[in-house]
């Protein structure tokens, strides 16, 4: 037996070398079972992210808005527009206007306590310096229907998050 040339052009190939189909078909339906799998469980975490997010979001707005009436010595109006999902924060200066949009998938349920709203689901809260907290609440819901309430403590004048049961 002689050995195979190793010139140039000449390849050495070994029998066993590469994959076969079967192979390839094996390892690509175990990655989709795999994906399969986890894919709702990674949407479900996402989607409840967004929801703390946007919670923490209003809360923080909120914040604003009682500091900015204390600090400021100014009246401070927020309106909660249900049908946009989106909170607007206006004083008496002159052009201040601060919007908050909600997440992506994250809607406003409710608004508390439910007088005053409009057809539009409009509700403005008003903030006075040194005056008495209004008792509000924003009820938000995400694509899955997971709740969170973010309500304003009138004794403490704290927003707080909490976890709604589920619909």
């Amino acid at each position: 037996m002689s050995p195979l040339p190793h010139g140039r052009g000449s390849v050495l190939r070994s029998p066993a070398a590469g994959v076969t189909l079967i192979e390839m078909m094996i390892v690509v339906a175990l990655i989709a079972l795999l994906s399969g799998i986890t894919y709702p469980a990674f949407t479900s975490g996402v989607d409840t992210l967004r929801l703390n997010q946007a919670a923490n979001g209003v809360v923080s707005f909120f914040n604003e808005g009682l500091n900015r009436a204390e600090r400021r010595g100014q009246a401070v109006a927020i309106t909660v527009i249900q049908a946009q999902n989106t909170l607007v924060m206006q004083s008496v200066d002159p052009g201040f206007e601060k919007k908050y949009e909600l997440s992506q998938g994250v809607t406003i349920v409710k608004i508390l306590p439910d007088l005053g709203m409009d057809d539009n689901g409009t509700r403005q809260f008003l903030l006075y310096p040194g005056g008495a907290i209004p008792q509000a609440g924003i009820e938000i819901a995400n694509s899955r229907h997971m709740l969170r309430m973010v309500r304003v403590d009138p004794i403490t004048g704290v927003p707080v998050v909490e976890r709604a049961e589920e619909r």
